[in-house]
């Protein structure tokens, strides 16, 4: 695997005779890499003849300073087990190689009503932050397909926003499954933050989820909805920021189903001061 930590460096490496007419698959992360990376890894290599990943914490994303300074930093471990999954290149930036005039925005990325539900209401200037620097990896890669995890749901939908939105709308956007522990916890990096008791906890989101999964009839769905957020609060987790059922296809809510529409379900929780995501599509 080769590493690179310039831009100049890594246009050195793919434009040479070897990779100038590969196709680039991306897989963009911020590290504390765990089994679900490595799947979109997978991904890319059975799809494209080249596999760049990257990571990069990125501070813009954050709207809370403490969040990114307690974000699991573990790049030993990551290049390991790139290097064990043949990743062909690793694009290892620093914030001033990523922004190198600064990191205060450029442009305004007009994402419509995604910017103000779910994740966007309750992290205000995320999904701009994400815009930022997936625009400027997108720039500097210029990959002809992207790798990244349904279980950021709502930044997929984003993501696939953006790339209409800088007329990229030629390279393609893979959505890869969600990877569970054998507990059903979603794979996360944040869950290097907790405990085996709190692991142990944080599995009510997934139980809740097949709960909803199980038991969702077309009529109205806030009474589910109220048993849903009941179970979690039971379980030790002291916030739910949310938890909601929407349209698959544009994230509205639904509060009556009619027993058609295409559904997922969402939910955001903290468990000890850890924000917890997880999503179940329903039918």
């Amino acid at each position: 695997m080769i590493i690179c930590k310039t831009v100049d460096s890594l246009h050195k490496v793919l434009g040479t005779p070897v990779y100038n007419k590969a196709t680039i698959g991306f897989v963009p992360t911020m590290g504390a890499l765990h089994q679900g990376h490595l799947s979109l890894v997978d991904l890319s290599k059975k799809h494209c003849s080249l596999t760049v990943c990257s990571i990069f914490v990125n501070p813009t994303q954050f709207n809370d300073p403490k969040d990114f300074a307690k974000y699991p930093i573990t790049i030993e471990q990551d290049v390991l087990l790139l290097e064990r999954n043949q990743c062909d290149i690793l694009f290892l930036p620093s914030v001033n190689e990523m922004y190198p005039e600064g990191t205060a925005p450029k442009e305004y990325y007009d994402l419509g009503y995604l910017e103000n539900l779910l994740e966007g209401s309750f992290r205000p200037g995320h999904f701009q932050g994400v815009c930022q620097v997936v625009h400027r990896l997108l720039d500097i890669v210029r990959p002809n397909s992207v790798f990244i995890g349904q279980k950021d749901y709502q930044q997929c939908m984003v993501i696939k926003k953006l790339v209409e939105l800088i007329g990229m709308t030629e390279t393609d956007i893979v959505i890869g499954g969600i990877l569970r522990e054998p507990s059903g916890l979603a794979m996360s990096s944040r869950n290097m933050r907790l405990n085996d008791e709190d692991k142990a906890k944080a599995t009510a989101i997934y139980q809740t989820l097949k709960f909803i999964e199980q038991h969702i009839q077309h009529g109205p769905l806030l009474p589910l909805l109220s048993i849903a957020r009941e179970k979690i609060s039971e379980a030790g987790f002291e916030k739910i920021d949310y938890i909601s059922i929407c349209d698959a296809s544009t994230l509205q809510p639904i509060e009556t189903w009619d027993g058609r529409e295409k559904l997922v379900a969402l939910v955001a929780a903290f468990l000890h001061g850890v924000r917890l995501i997880d999503n179940q599509l329903l039918n």
